[in-house]
């Protein structure tokens, strides 16, 4: 996968068909603008994703969490087949292109066979342009068009902001089965004041992007991926209350029949359940004693 980010100086010269979108969280409702990509390189075209450097909405809302980093939007892409991702930069000349202006950059730079959007997508200045003005543009641009219906979920559109909500209120499972996978956290394992280690309980810590979604702190079933393999483990999301001094909110892993060092590794932490909120301890025996 060829990854264009923070430039708008490229050229694919392949036949292609191209997805357009936020793309945050890749969930089950984006998996049918994937699976129509898949279906487009089973006939010969380079599947494309467009999405933006920063998502449009935490350009103005600067509280805004997202469902993954763009590390982690690369990797769900990745395995989702994309051959090029564009990360387009959200900046002032993008931000006032007209809607039939974008199109036209777009097709110059692209060789566009086939989009693919939902109905929901908007583009261009003050978003407006929509699936409507892509149909009607096709034959000017030469390029088809295809708008899927936003999936829903128990008769609910199954969007990031819904899942965010979720998240919010810790449940875990339930936003599981709109993303179609286990939340993640995925990084480098970072030193931490190795605490665990004196409890016969070594961590692995990471340390999430200050614009990750955090979901309640507390502890987690959680399954964990090192280096292509699949362990289970405990994980606790949080700021080490039982520890003195002050943290920034990470997410420590005990993973269980583990006993390699992988400081400095990219592992993949993902949320199966959510077990209680974070709690403070009287002292480290006792926090050993919880965990055990």
């Amino acid at each position: 996968m060829k990854v264009i980010k923070d430039t708008l100086d490229f050229q694919i010269e392949e036949p292609s068909i191209i997805s357009l979108g936020k793309f945050d969280g890749i969930h089950a409702g984006h998996h049918l603008l994937m699976d129509a990509l898949a279906d487009g390189k089973k006939r010969g075209l380079k599947s494309v994703v467009f999405t933006f450097s920063i998502s449009p909405k935490m350009h103005f809302d600067h509280d805004l969490k997202m469902l993954t980093t763009d590390e982690e939007k690369m990797l769900l892409l990745e395995e989702a087949g994309a051959d090029y991702v564009i990360e387009c930069p959200f900046n002032e000349d993008i931000m006032h292109m007209q809607a039939v202006d974008f199109l036209k950059m777009l097709t110059e730079k692209i060789r566009v066979k086939e989009i693919v959007a939902g109905t929901d997508f908007h583009f261009g200045y003050q978003r407006k342009g929509d699936y409507r003005l892509l149909q009607q543009c096709a034959d000017r641009f030469g390029y088809r068009v295809r708008i899927f219906e936003k999936k829903q979920f128990e008769g609910a559109d199954i969007s990031s902001t819904r899942i965010r909500g979720l998240l919010t209120d810790g449940k875990i499972q339930k936003a599981n089965e709109l993303l179609g996978y286990e939340y993640f956290f995925y990084g480098k394992v970072v030193h931490g004041n190795e605490l665990g280690r004196t409890i016969s309980a070594p961590t692995a810590n990471l340390l999430p992007s200050a614009d990750k979604l955090l979901p309640p702190f507390g502890a987690y079933a959680v399954h964990v991926r090192v280096d292509g393999r699949e362990y289970n483990g405990i994980a606790n999301i949080g700021k080490k209350p039982t520890v003195k001094g002050h943290y920034p909110a990470g997410v420590e892993t005990f993973i269980f029949d583990f006993h390699e060092d992988i400081y400095g590794q990219i592992i993949k932490v993902s949320l199966c359940e959510y077990i209680r909120p974070e709690q403070k301890f009287r002292s480290l025996e006792e926090l050993k004693t919880q965990m055990e």
